[in-house]
């Protein structure tokens, strides 16, 4: 897999206002390498489907700076971190992170071989130490104490796109130490997935610890209580065939 060229992937001036919004300063080599993460995503996406966003530009208003918008929550908790991102996909919010916050340790947990494949590659590409990869699902995995000891050890747990509320708890909370907490990038149905998944918080020994409003989104920021029921998470493609103690239609949807 050859490395491409981020020279002409250069940030839009859109992406600067943006940071400059909230307050995120970046260092000139970040740039660079952000820059070469978009490279590597705009290529790799012409043979996997990684990301339904194809314009260079699009990327970095969308994708790479709603990334960073975690850093404002990863800054409120003492480092250095160990971090991990559950449906990792084409690299986000982990990539992102992991340069610009380079004491951290982020683990990228992807499913599909492919994508696998990319976050490897990209990883070795952009020269980053603090950041490796795990293939496996998260119902698996959320279960695993042996060495690597996976259950209970993060002390952040990040995930973009892989369901509601409900469904992202229960994949994501075993992981996080007690006291931990859990980010999970949403939309505009922030508030009303939270309020579904409120039974599914206390069976999982979660609660809200609020929602963080960014310009390209919101941020649900969960706290993990204590030690999650052994039973959970539940078997491959169960937490989203059946989220936990939801009766009715999802969240935002008539009945």
């Amino acid at each position: 897999m050859s490395t491409p060229d981020a020279e002409p992937h250069a940030p839009p001036p859109e992406f600067a206002a943006l940071c400059a919004q909230v307050g995120i300063e970046l260092e000139a080599e970040d740039i660079g390498r952000l820059a070469g993460f978009i490279a590597l995503l705009v290529d790799a996406n012409t043979r996997t489907n990684l990301t339904g966003v194809r314009d260079p530009a699009e990327l970095w208003t969308r994708h790479v700076f709603d990334a960073l918008t975690l850093m404002s929550v990863l800054e409120s908790a003492d480092g250095p971190l160990d971090v991990l991102d559950i449906g990792s996909g084409g690299g986000l919010p982990a990539l992102p992170l992991a340069i610009v916050r380079p004491s951290d340790r982020f683990t990228l947990l992807e499913a599909t071989g492919k994508k696998c494949d990319f976050l490897e590659h990209a990883i070795a590409s952009l020269g980053l130490s603090n950041a490796s990869v795990l293939r496996g699902r998260a119902e698996r995995l959320g279960h695993q104490v042996t060495e690597p000891a996976l259950r209970g050890r993060f002390d952040v747990v990040t995930s973009r796109a892989v369901g509601r509320v409900v469904v992202a708890a229960e994949l994501c909370v075993p992981f996080a130490r007690d006291g931990g907490l859990v980010v999970l990038v949403k939309g505009a149905q922030a508030k009303e997935e939270l309020a579904e998944a409120k039974k599914a918080l206390h069976m999982l020994h979660a609660a809200p610890a609020g929602i963080v409003e960014t310009p390209t989104g919101r941020l649900v920021v969960l706290e993990k209580l204590r030690a999650t029921p052994k039973m959970y998470p539940r078997l491959d493609g169960e937490p989203k065939r059946a989220p936990l103690g939801v009766t009715g239609p999802p969240a935002g949807k008539p009945a």
